[in-house]
């Protein structure tokens, strides 16, 4: 099964460059180099939708892809007709990416409920997948109610269809990190965003994703042939001192540890304490809300940043890749370290020969 490659907006050139048209240009520039995905996002930043809108017309090839829309920030809908748009307007290349983010954000900026995000989850995807099928949109759950019924609004709603083709074909990916929201992930989507993989740990994710589609009643051969994609990786740096790669990694996982998320609700660092760092983490968390930033990064196990990381001599990133491909994950997503927009996509390129190496070894 060939490993597939992806970029991130984020992660590529977004904030070393003043204007989009040059991370557009790096965008282009990776899909001639063999990239087969690019995925966007949205926090509490840019949203996920218009950099993919303005890709779609300057590239030809490169997936498009959410990494992640979140069910709260829009009416869901929207969020199925904005999918069947861009699938559309770029000739069948979108992927929806989905999750339920967290409450700083969703409460916070978007000003809703975040009490059951699986629920509000699951709800969304039903609704999306009915709008895709180009089925009438009535839905009856417990928080999307479709139409809205008389006593809360003006009784004169109506259920619709959207007003486009069907697109059953767009394919649903997840981004979860709790055993049950895995579960669902397994069950219903077509492939999960992973964001706190490391393969070597990788039995407890796919665990749950296998659970899942087996009490669905789908063959959990989706997992080994391919047909269940599963997106994960991390920073790419070639280096024969690890160091400074090093230390910006553990930066990144300090910050995602401890404050991508609220003091006591972090679902990454739960994600990270189930996988064997319980530990660690909570050390790393307890010097960074105390304000030692820099004995928090310090806190960061060396191996943690690694294993979840392409960083070394060839040998040693031809390892990682061999890793992630032999825990099965399908897609790399690719985070090019680099001075300059340029430094990132020579990194990138040399990756990718790797990558064509690695998929032409017999497994």
């Amino acid at each position: 099964m060939r490993l597939r490659t992806a970029i991130t907006l984020a992660d590529f050139v977004w904030s070393d460059s003043p204007e989009f048209v040059e991370t557009a240009q790096h965008v282009v520039d990776a899909e001639r180099l063999g990239i087969d995905t690019v995925w966007s996002a949205e926090a509490w930043g840019t949203d996920g939708v218009v950099p993919l809108a303005y890709l779609a017309a300057l590239t030809s090839r490169i997936r498009l892809a959410t990494g992640i829309l979140q069910v709260t920030a829009r009416a869901v809908p929207m969020t199925a007709m904005t999918a069947m748009t861009l699938d559309h307007v770029s000739n069948g290349r979108f992927m929806l990416g989905l999750g339920a983010s967290g409450p700083q954000v969703v409460e916070g900026l978007h000003g809703q409920s975040y009490r059951r995000p699986l629920e509000r989850l699951k709800e969304s995807v039903e609704v999306i997948r009915l709008a895709l099928a180009g089925e009438t949109i009535e839905y009856h759950g417990n928080q999307i109610e479709l139409p809205l019924p008389p006593e809360r609004g003006t009784g004169f709603g109506k259920a619709l269809r959207i007003g486009q083709p069907p697109r059953p074909h767009i394919p649903i990916h997840l981004a979860t990190l709790g055993p049950r929201a895995l579960q669902f992930a397994g069950a219903a989507a077509d492939g999960w965003v992973g964001t706190c993989f490391i393969p070597e740990a990788s039995a407890y994710y796919l665990d749950q994703l296998r659970a899942g589609a087996e009490a669905a009643g789908r063959p959990t051969s989706i997992f080994d042939d391919g047909d269940f994609e599963i997106d994960a990786g991390g920073p790419v740096a070639f280096t024969d001192d690890v160091e400074r790669p090093l230390r910006a990694r553990k930066n990144a996982l300090a910050f995602q540890l401890s404050a991508m998320g609220a003091p006591t609700m972090n679902f990454y660092h739960d994600a990270y304490s189930r996988i064997g760092y319980a530990e660690p983490a909570a050390r790393v968390r307890e010097l960074w809300l105390a304000g030692h930033r820099d004995q928090a990064v310090d806190a960061v196990p060396d191996e943690m940043a690694l294993l979840s990381s392409f960083i070394g001599t060839d040998g040693m990133v031809r390892a990682r890749i061999r890793a992630y491909r032999d825990a099965g994950v399908t897609d790399l997503r690719l985070q090019p370290m680099g001075k300059s927009p340029t430094d990132k996509l020579d990194t990138l390129a040399r990756m990718l020969d790797l990558v064509r190496e690695v998929n032409e070894e017999p497994v």
